[in-house]
Order: structure tokens, then sequence, then C-alpha cells
């Protein structure tokens, strides 16, 4: 088997130790072998850097093993070639597996070059894909305790939800406030409505009229602070990524120029993608490693399920939900194919069609660093025009119209 790296190291990396194994050497007879075991505090890591530049060693494999390898990765990053390889492709075979047969396998196989890169950031780019990430999850816990409230609320007999299009908005955090402080008159509760919601007045009247308990009250109260801590960090952790997001604001601007696609998703987006497009070979494969695009599932000549393959969840949910946002956006293009595609497909179909359509596009617009330039909602209608001429004509004639066609000079 044709040798790749001749000076090269493997390492099978754990909470507390890392093995190390290095082949040094031409093709032909076996190489040099050296075997080492390090810790994993900064010290230990510092040394393990040390032996290997005097080893001459020129590149590095190690497994994604959880978030165990970064330190290690952050370490070494700046003075070798690394690779980060996927556990499950780099398995030991049964009957054979210790720390230390492990990263000799892993060195043997970045020797003879059968590793296969997974894709690491930039340090930079992965702060701010943490905040990003963060403030997704921040975002999901605050709204399961606003639904908690409203299940309380429904458990007490009161309807806010029911007339108040948001029961944590400004009016809604009043009355809340007020039944935890012990009040039970539905008008003076009403008299708290804020805005457009006072048109309602007597609807509120008549949904606060419940059977509050002091457990509701108490229940109501520990919700209440949980979903404002939730809320102050929220703002904290927007705050942060405002700041951290600075290196990356050209690309910011330009995916904002795209329908559906506001600050916070552009952040995401360029948090989980990056600015560099050139780590893809081309867009498809940017929508393979995302998991957006079409499984292949065929067998004897037939094609069985197209579902998208696991990929990048967090970048596949910001693309869904921009996705989602476009086609309600009018008079563009992503309108007219998410209308296309869900008339014969269904609208989930459609929107991870559309995820895909907007993927594409953000990658194009990255790696030639232009603007978003909007084909038309009448894109489709100009390229299927025949087509769309002969269905007109031919639902005319369902209806029973004869139909003469004229055209106009």
């Amino acid at each position: 088997m044709q040798v790749m790296h001749c000076q090269c190291a493997g390492l099978d990396v754990h909470k507390k130790s890392v093995a190390v194994c290095v082949l040094l050497g031409e093709a032909g007879p076996q190489p040099q072998v050296f075997r080492r075991s390090f810790g994993t505090t900064t010290g230990a890591l510092l040394e393990l850097h040390d032996w290997l530049r005097e080893l001459g060693v020129t590149h590095v494999a190690m497994e994604a093993t959880g978030a165990y390898w970064k330190p290690v990765w952050a370490i070494l990053e700046d003075s070798f070639d690394l690779t980060l390889s996927n556990a499950a492709h780099i398995k030991q075979v049964p009957g054979r597996k210790t720390d230390q047969k492990d990263a000799d396998w892993i060195a043997d196989l970045l020797r003879h070059g059968l590793l296969r890169k997974s894709l690491v950031p930039p340090t930079v780019q992965q702060d701010l894909r943490d905040l990003t990430r963060h403030r997704i999850q921040v975002t999901g816990d605050r709204s399961a305790v606003s639904n908690r409230i409203s299940k309380l609320l429904e458990g007490a007999n009161v309807k806010l939800g029911s007339v108040a299009s948001d029961v944590m908005g400004v009016s809604g955090q009043r009355m809340l406030d007020a039944i935890i402080g012990g009040e039970t008159d539905a008008e003076k509760l009403a008299e708290l409505a804020l805005g457009t919601l006072r048109k309602k007045h007597e609807a509120l009247v008549e949904a606060l009229r419940g059977r509050i308990r002091p457990h509701h009250r108490t229940m109501l109260r520990l919700l209440m602070a949980e979903w404002r801590f939730l809320d102050r960090l929220l703002a904290e952790t927007e705050q942060a990524i405002e700041e951290a997001v600075g290196p990356f604001m050209e690309a910011v601007k330009l995916l904002e120029t795209m329908p559906g696609m506001k600050a916070t998703a552009a952040y995401s987006l360029v948090a989980e993608l990056g600015m560099n497009m050139e780590v893809f070979p081309d867009s498809a494969h940017a929508a393979s490693w995302a998991g957006i695009c079409p499984g292949n599932n065929e067998s004897a000549g037939k094609r069985y399920s197209g579902r998208t393959r696991s990929g990048n969840r967090w970048l596949k949910r910001t693309l869904c939900q921009v996705a989602w946002a476009a086609s309600h956006t009018g008079g563009c293009y992503f309108q007219a194919q998410h209308r296309r595609i869900a008339a014969k497909r269904g609208k989930k179909r459609a929107i991870v069609a559309l995820a895909h359509s907007i993927l594409v596009t953000a990658y194009t617009m990255l790696k030639r660093r232009c603007t978003y330039q909007d084909l038309g909602a009448d894109y489709f209608e100009k390229i299927h025009a025949e087509g769309l001429k002969q269905y007109c004509i031919r639902k005319l004639e369902q209806l029973g119209h004869r139909v003469l066609l004229e055209s106009v000079a």
C-alpha cells in the first residue's frame, strides 16, 4: 500500500490521557515506531507538542471523541497538519481494543492516506458557533417555560391565552404579576391590559374569571422567575453574539439581502457554515454536509425513501426556519418555488427543498462575495410559458369553454 505521510502520528484521546503512536520512515522497510502516553492538562499537552516537534512529525490524526479533542487540537493546530476523523469511520477490529492499539491503528491509517478529514472551523468561528447554539437552546428553554405557564393557567381555568395572542407579552406579564400578588378581581386584572388588548376588555374579564388556588400562585411565581431569568440570559447571549460576529460582518451583510434572512439567522448560518467556501468542492458537497439534500436508498433498480441524511442539525434547523420565512415573502423566487413544490409534494417536503435552495444560494453568495439577485416570482412561468398556456387552455375547456388564441402584436 502506498505511503502518503512519512512522519505522522496517531492520537487516541481520552478525558485524562492521550495515547500516542509515531511512525517515521519512507516507503519500503518497516517504519520506526515511538509510543508514549501523556496527560491532558495544558502542561502535558505542551510536552506532547514539543516531543512531536523533536521527532520531526508533520501530520497528526485523532478521533472526534466528545469534546476531549478540542484542547489537543488547540495546542497542535499551529504546528502540524491535523486530521480529525469520525470515530465511526475508523473503528478498530473487535478483540484488539486498547488505547495504544487504537493510536497505532490511527497512525497507520494516516500514514497510508486512508483517513477522511472532518470539517473543523477556525477558533474564532467556533466561539461564534458556541454562542449561537447556546442562544437556540436558551430560546427553546424559555419557550418551554412559557408553555408550562399557559398550561398552569388552563388548570386554573384562566383562559388568557384564548384572548391574548402572547401570554408573555407586556400586558400578560402585568396580569400574571397581579395574580401572583393575590388579585382575583377579573375587572381589575383586565384593566392592566395595554394597547390593542384593551379593546377586548369584555372578553378579557370573562377569560380571567378562574379558580386560582394558592398552589397555582406558587407555581406561577416560580415559573415567572425562571422565565425572566432565561429572558435576561438570552439578552446577554445576544449581546455576546453581537461582539463575536465582528470578523464575519461582511458575510452577514451579504446574507441579509436574501428573502427571509434576518440578522439572527445570518449569525447562525455564518457560525455553522463559515466564510471560506473553499473547504467545499461545490455547493452539492455543502448541502450533503448540512444534511439538507435527498438521501439515496436504491436496491435492484427500485428507489426507496429519499429522506434526508443526518447532518449538521443546527444548520438544518436554521435553514428550515429561513425557508419558512422566505415562503411567506411575497414577490420572490423562493415563494414561487415553495408553491410549485407544495402543490404536488406537500408543504413539509417543499420547505426542505427550499432550504436546500437557500443553502446553495448562500454558498454561491459567500464564494463570489456578491449580494442576492432574485429571479422573480414569475421565473417558472417564463421558463415554462408554453406549458402554462396549454394548462390554462385545458382547464378552461374542462369548464365548458371554447378557447381561441389570438396573438397580440
